[in-house]
């Protein structure tokens, strides 16, 4: 334990803390010591004890101010967690959903491109045939000319 020595309403006092802690009990004894040296000169000399009492008071109501603040704070950021998460579950959402979309549209273009393909040849092989029989047909009717 580490003993600190401290000046408060123009008193000294001996104060034990943890070891390491020194400093930080001397920034809060500053902040009491504010607070109640402002008290004084707003309400008079009320009294040591009154004033302490006030002063306690004060820091206490800071203090449950400051923790509602936190709280309020802790809430908006759960809702905004809750917001992200919703956002970010939609988005994934929609990725999935466009990646089903693209698959099949790709599907698709793959089965045109096949129907177009199949088709291209149906019409090549039966220009090859009309033009095989327009062929036959004219070599037909020389040998009938020919023959007459």
């Amino acid at each position: 334990m580490a003993n600190v020595k401290i000046k408060f309403n123009s008193k000294e006092f001996l104060l034990s803390c943890d070891d390491g802690q020194e400093e930080h009990l001397k920034e809060l004894l500053i902040h009491i010591n504010q607070k109640f040296n402002d008290l004084k000169n707003n309400l008079g000399n009320l009294g040591e004890n009154k004033l302490l009492l006030i002063t306690a008071v004060k820091v206490l109501d800071e203090y449950h101010e400051t923790r509602k603040k936190v709280e309020i704070q802790k809430d908006e950021l759960k809702n905004l967690s809750n917001k992200f998460k919703e956002l970010k579950s939609l988005i994934y959402d929609y990725k999935e959903k466009k990646e089903e979309e693209i698959k099949e549209l790709n599907n698709k273009h793959y089965d045109l491109k096949n129907k177009i393909d199949i088709n291209q040849k149906n019409y090549e092989k039966f220009i090859d045939e009309a033009a095989d029989e327009i062929s036959n047909f004219i070599e037909r009717a020389n040998l009938e000319n020919l023959s007459k």
